[in-house]
């Protein structure tokens, strides 16, 4: 791990060491920046997101960690004794820093696994319209009628595409929350 202070920070932000800076973070498994400036937060974050081309995350608890929060892809705020302006300009809220592996590990992933199922889920649905809709064509002389009416096809939207969403948001853990805790691999597994 590599651990930096808030002045040695200052240094490291300015163009010539950014380079070099970023080449030992990539070899660390962790790099700890204590006592820096709310500005100093931000910009380390821009500077990970646009050189490394990583996803970042953010993790704060007060009104100081605001700007890295909102600069992040994904902003946690940690509501405790600094306030709660952290956690309203986050992405998502916990009451305590020990929730963060949770959140990451389970939620994360039966996140990932939602979206990606609804994903493939909406080409199903619109492939199998669209395919009915062009076989239908060869009967009609490709003349462009529409072989169902127009509150049909908004039933047909409305339905298949708010009901499976629902229940499947709710219901759908390929998973056990204490298998994707004991199990930190299945998260990288999925993606």
């Amino acid at each position: 791990g590599l651990v930096i202070d808030g002045r040695t920070l200052e240094h490291i932000l300015h163009d010539s060491l950014q380079n070099i800076f970023l080449e030992l973070t990539e070899k660390c498994r962790a790099v700890v920046c204590c006592q820096a400036t709310p500005l100093q937060k931000s910009v380390l974050v821009k500077l990970v997101r646009s050189k490394l081309k990583a996803m970042t995350l953010a993790v704060g608890d007060g009104a100081n960690d605001v700007s890295m929060i909102q600069v992040a892809d994904i902003g946690v705020g940690i509501s405790g004794q600094e306030g709660m302006q952290a956690v309203m300009a986050s992405d998502f809220a916990i009451s305590q820093f020990r929730h963060l592996r949770k959140l990451l590990l389970v939620h994360g992933h039966w996140c990932y696994t939602r979206l990606t199922n609804m994903v493939l889920y909406y080409f199903y649905k619109n492939v199998t319209y669209v395919n009915l809709l062009f076989w239908y064509q060869f009967f009609c002389g490709f003349s462009g009628t529409s072989m169902t009416d127009y509150w049909i096809l908004i039933l047909f939207n409305l339905v298949f595409t708010s009901v499976p969403p629902i229940i499947y948001g709710v219901l759908d853990k390929d998973v056990s929350a204490e298998i994707l805790m004991q199990l930190p691999q299945l998260y990288t597994m999925s993606q």
